[in-house]
């Protein structure tokens, strides 16, 4: 493929990905194969000869298609957004056509730069105290991680060289693996798994800390946790604190947790993957109050501020508590401006330094893209726009006995579960699932098997989400009435009128296409009330 080719195929491609974009609504929002349902279709081996760009394309729709979960539907309600915008689109294609690997500043210095000034102006959107910016000679900065996971185990590792190192320094003859074993983390019982993989991976121990009523974090139950594990000779030196659990999005209380583990000189790392994006709205800005405590502090744009995966921001008052961890400095990666302080301080051309892998791409060109065509302005709208669907679809949840609201609803997730056995809501999430009109996900709160409905879709509009409601509300009649029916129980008598609080008909009209428009007569579906 040479330029004039690729000028062609790419505005081909363009317009299959707008088109696919404009008419994601038609397509079936899960797919319907079984594991291994690729491999039979394409060849055993690479082709020797070249295939040609049009077959190539239809095959994607052929093998490629048929096997996505389309995550931009806007019927997609499971696990968390992802984010997804033209604009990112459009910086992606720069950013592969650049092709840099920033290794170092001298790699390519706009890489470096960027990257550095747009951790700023998203920390400034946030309101993070200034001790998080890197302005023109701060301590602190921000630096773009491939995934909250991978911010959880960088400054987990930073937190355990550190304390490390400290130890050591008062008492010379303390070998690392002494001070290993007795190391301690502590997270919420509703954090996320990432937090305890990182704690596999950094060889420590992690206690789980019981969340209160609300799946918060408090600093009684913490302050307890760090008492017993000291009178046993234990270590804490880490602790997570999860603004937007995965389960049911509760925030820990960091203006009570903060203070212990600044008393206590224990590094106190802020996960707010999915929450962080509604903070640059003020109504949601108290929820980040406290952060002036941590040492850390990571959220996800590429979740909820429309900058397409992967894009994870994660600032740090310190950069030398990350430098001095992660620092190896071969000959190879030296260059002229090595060590010098002009304009930029030394620590922000070492971003490498920063994370686990030493290349990384151009990211940074993502968020410059986004946050310039969409301006603040109209990122908030887009939260604002995403919290007011979640409050619509519990509305609906509140008004139908039958349901109940599991936790407090306060961005984008509504939890909740039809009153009764968990086996009765596992069998609704199975038919809802295999409708495949609709896409769920459960979670477990305080034992009970419960549903997950995020709004998750750029696309998604409030008739997207009362066309769910029906479509769940018309499967739990389904399911209610043969659950009935096996208890040798009649479903209910005769349906003679429409109250609010008796039986009654109920036309339901299904307008959820696949593969076009159309609108299909359900019939009548009588539900209890």
């Amino acid at each position: 493929m040479n330029a004039s080719d690729f000028r062609r195929r790419g505005k081909e491609m363009v317009d299959y990905m707008a088109d696919y974009l404009e008419g994601i609504e038609g397509r079936q929002v899960y797919p319907d194969v079984q594991p291994g349902y690729l491999r039979p279709l394409i060849p055993a081996t690479a082709p020797q000869e070249p295939d040609t760009f049009e077959d190539i394309l239809q095959d994607v729709e052929k093998i490629i298609m048929p096997g996505v979960t389309h995550w931009h539907s806007p019927y997609f309600f499971a696990y968390f957004p992802t984010a997804s915008s033209y604009p990112a689109m459009l910086a992606d294609m720069l950013c592969g056509a650049i092709g840099c690997i920033g290794f170092s500043w001298a790699a390519s210095p706009a890489c470096t730069e960027l990257e550095t000034v747009m951790m700023d102006w998203l920390g400034k959107m946030l309101q993070l105290p200034e001790a998080f910016l890197a302005g023109e000679a701060g301590e602190g900065g921000g630096v773009i991680q491939g995934s909250a996971s991978e911010a959880t185990l960088v400054a987990l590792l930073a937190a355990r060289t550190k304390v490390t190192r400290r130890l050591q320094a008062a008492s010379p003859g303390l070998t690392q693996g002494a001070v290993l074993e007795k190391l301690v983390a502590y997270a919420s019982d509703q954090a996320h798994s990432s937090v305890e993989r990182a704690g596999l991976i950094g060889g420590v121990k992690l206690k789980a800390i019981p969340s209160d009523g609300k799946f918060a974090m408090r600093a009684s139950a913490l302050q307890e946790a760090l008492e017993r594990d000291k009178a046993a000779g234990l270590i804490p030196f880490f602790v997570v604190a999860t603004l937007g659990t995965t389960s049911c999005c509760s925030f820990d209380n960091l203006l009570e947790v903060g203070p212990i583990c600044h008393e206590e000189d224990i590094w106190l790392h802020v996960d707010a993957a999915y929450a962080g994006s509604a903070f640059i709205c003020p109504e949601f800005r108290h929820l980040l109050n406290g952060v002036e405590f941590a040492d850390s502090f990571n959220f996800n744009p590429h979740k909820w501020l429309l900058v397409n995966f992967d894009c994870s921001a994660m600032w740090v008052k310190r950069r030398t508590d990350l430098t001095g961890a992660f620092k190896l400095d071969p000959v190879y990666l030296k260059h002229s401006h090595q060590g010098s302080g002009e304009c930029w301080p030394q620590g922000l051309r070492l971003l490498p330094h920063w994370q686990l892998p030493l290349g990384r791409r151009f990211r940074s060109l993502k968020m410059w893209f986004v946050f310039r065509m969409y301006g603040v302005k109209g990122l908030q709208a887009y939260i604002r726009k995403h919290v007011q669907l979640s409050h619509e679809f519990e509305a609906f949840v509140l008004q139908d006995p039958r349901f109940e609201v599991c936790a407090e609803v306060t961005l984008g997730l509504v939890c909740f579960r039809l009153k009764g056995s968990d086996g009765l809501n596992e069998a609704l999430l199975e038919r809802i699932n295999s409708a495949r009109k609709i896409h769920l996900v459960p979670c477990r709160l305080r034992g009970q098997f419960v549903l997950r409905f995020a709004i998750c879709s750029r696309k998604v509009e409030s008739g997207h989400v009362r066309l769910a409601w029906e479509h769940i509300r018309g499967l739990a009649a389904e399911l209610l009435a043969a659950e009935e029916g096996k208890a040798g129980r009649p479903h209910c008598r005769p349906c003679t009128g429409a109250t609010e609080q008796g039986p009654r008909l109920q036309k339901w009209t299904e307008r959820m296409p696949r593969g076009g428009s159309r609108n299909v007569e359900r019939g009548l579906l009588c539900t209890l009330f």
